[in-house]
């Protein structure tokens, strides 16, 4: 008997207990319902994640810390005493860190394929503010020309390029703070940053002011002040494909070296720096500089690529938690289809009887009632998965509006090669599951077949 024939009788054969192959095939539908939900899931999150990086992040950067376990989150327990080392708290603890050095830094800088290089630099600024309104404290950091920032108002250089060191970029938080009508009001117009100083004063120094007087003691200690005057040119948003909304006041990266020395000159934290960003030449690939990096100085070292993979292995977890779920449904379908095929094995006996006693063979029978199977899983697939896809569809818009995607971003994406894929697994696993009833049918003697009531 040809494969085709018994294919199609076998369809017809479920076509005659409509209510039991319909009740068996959606027990396997939730499982593809869930499986198909994953599959687009983990192929939205992965796109959404890739279009974070390919739009705020420029390809040719690195990320450099001094040491490789900067970006494991540092070392934990007692170290050996080392004066490049800092302490920083993290929300595991208190971990020790080894800080690149400026002579770190302008190794970094001298290298032929590097085109530049900038360490985040530490500043303690007191507060911010106009004239006329109040003072706020506020995050000062270099801005980063590595990175895609989306602006409410002003206009921000081209990527791999510094604001001027008269500029600066604010977040949107302090436009209203400091008295703005607007974004576009806020530019053009002044804010001041000041920072205070404690003098470091030698035991000399403190022995003769103590002689001169409580004056000359209180004259001497005290702090000494900076007020750094910016043009306001941009002020920076949120924005749905941000890797996050930026909070910190951003002045160009020669004015940030300017106040993180003021700030830090005389501590042990001058010119010591936790992580540099450098930006690769054009036509170089960062893994290579990377590889020379990590081979010559041991320095930690990540690339935007090594970002995207650890983005990946977030969403492949998570996937992989919701694809349990989808297995455990069809672990259980698996058991419906057993019992199914071996009721239909017991209600067909003597037709069963009359077709080996026709001639058909033993192996066409286990085939019939296994092709069976097979449509069972190819209906509940396709049911399945054409209500996620019907669902992803109707919920996609809700679900990019709840995180706030943005337009054109959407968690759920169906894709046709990984459905169909799905579906034949399916169709195989449902094979699978119809062998021990299809053997069992196989074997029936057709004598005793014929007999049967």
């Amino acid at each position: 008997m040809k494969t085709f024939d018994i294919i199609r009788r076998a369809g017809r054969s479920l076509g005659n207990a409509k209510v039991r192959t319909i009740l068996t095939s959606l027990s396997i539908g939730v499982g593809a319902f869930t499986l198909t939900l994953a599959i687009a899931a983990g192929e939205g999150a992965r796109q959404y994640a890739n279009t974070l990086l390919t739009t705020n992040i420029d390809p040719q950067v690195l990320a450099i810390a001094k040491d490789p376990s900067f970006f494991q989150g540092g070392q934990t327990g007692p170290q050996e005493y080392d004066p490049n080392a800092s302490l920083l708290q993290r929300a595991a603890g208190r971990t020790v860190v080894k800080q690149l050095t400026q002579a770190d830094i302008d190794g970094i800088a001298a290298r032929s394929d590097i085109e530049s290089v900038s360490p985040s630099y530490t500043i303690n600024a007191q507060y911010i503010t106009r004239p006329g309104q109040k003072k706020y404290t506020a995050d000062v950091t270099q801005y980063d020309a590595g990175v895609t920032q989306t602006v409410a108002g002003g206009a921000l250089p081209a990527l791999r390029t510094q604001i001027k060191d008269t500029e600066i970029a604010l977040p949107e938080a302090y436009v209203n703070l400091l008295g703005f009508n607007s974004a576009a009001d806020a530019i053009g117009k002044t804010v001041t940053i000041h920072l205070e100083r404690n003098p470091s004063l030698t035991q000399e120094q403190i022995q003769t002011a103590v002689t001169q007087g409580a004056a000359a003691l209180e004259q001497l200690a005290k702090p000494e002040l900076k007020d750094a005057e910016y043009t306001i040119v941009a002020i920076v948003g949120k924005s749905a494909t941000a890797l996050s909304a930026t909070s910190n006041v951003q002045v160009s990266d020669a004015q940030a070296k300017m106040l993180s020395e003021f700030s830090t000159i005389g501590t042990s934290s001058f010119q010591r720096y936790n992580i540099a960003t450098a930006s690769v030449k054009q036509g170089t690939d960062p893994a290579t500089v990377k590889d020379a990096l990590v081979k010559d100085k041991g320095y930690g070292v990540q690339t935007a690529k090594d970002l995207q993979g650890l983005l990946f292995t977030i969403v492949n977890v998570l996937q992989g938690i919701v694809f349990g779920f989808g297995i455990l449904a069809l672990i259980t379908s698996v058991f419906g289809i057993i019992n199914t095929q071996y009721i239909s094995v017991l209600e067909r006996t003597r037709e069963i009887g009359l077709m080996k006693a026709l001639g058909m063979r033993g192996r066409h029978v286990s085939r019939l009632f296994q092709f069976e199977a097979a449509w069972i899983g190819f209906l509940g697939g396709v049911i399945g998965s054409a209500l996620a896809i019907g669902a992803g569809l109707l919920l996609n818009p809700w679900i990019t509006s709840l995180l706030t995607l943005g337009d054109g971003n959407y968690l759920l994406i169906f894709q046709p090669i990984p459905i169909a894929i799905l579906i034949i697994v399916l169709m195989i696993i449902a094979m699978i599951a119809g062998y021990l009833p299809a053997r069992r049918a196989a074997k029936l003697d057709p004598i005793e077949a014929l007999r049967t009531e």
